[in-house]
């Protein structure tokens, strides 16, 4: 099972993500919101990658743990990592805007844990696929 461009970038759009959280670790003062906005966004472009390379839609929704839901239709292994998907959900969207949320260090710290934890998951369960895809001689683009 090969991995088509869509799905590389889409990957590639979420280790960017993942980065630029670690990265802001870096600045001080560092903004819990946008450290853990970037970890909710790699989190949701890997999910969404893994549903592009099963040619399924990448839905235009934030919802990780819907998201989630749906690639655990593929692998039964996605629920694993749903509470991770529910810990971060909240930061697609809510954290946009001054009011909506109050985002504490521990918080973040968990955010970048959990992001990191989906990122692995969701890399060693595409791996497994194009080994066993080869292994069974097919591709998929």
């Amino acid at each position: 099972m090969e991995i088509s461009s869509l799905c590389r970038r889409w990957l590639e759009f979420a280790a960017d993500d993942l980065t630029a959280a670690k990265h802001l670790l870096s600045l001080y003062p560092f903004r819990l919101e946008i450290i853990c906005y970037h970890c909710e966004q790699s989190a949701e472009k890997m999910l969404k990658a893994f549903l592009l390379m099963h040619d399924e839609e990448a839905p235009r929704i934030h919802d990780l743990g819907e998201l989630c839901r749906l690639c655990a239709l593929k692998d039964k292994g996605f629920d694993g990592i749903a509470e991770d998907c529910s810990r971060l959900t909240p930061f697609g969207v809510r954290v946009r805007y001054p009011e909506e949320i109050e985002v504490t260090e521990a918080d973040m710290h968990k955010a970048i844990k959990s992001a990191d934890h989906i990122m692995d998951f969701i890399t060693h369960a595409m791996t497994e696929e194009q080994h066993e895809a080869q292994e069974q001689g097919m591709t998929m683009e």
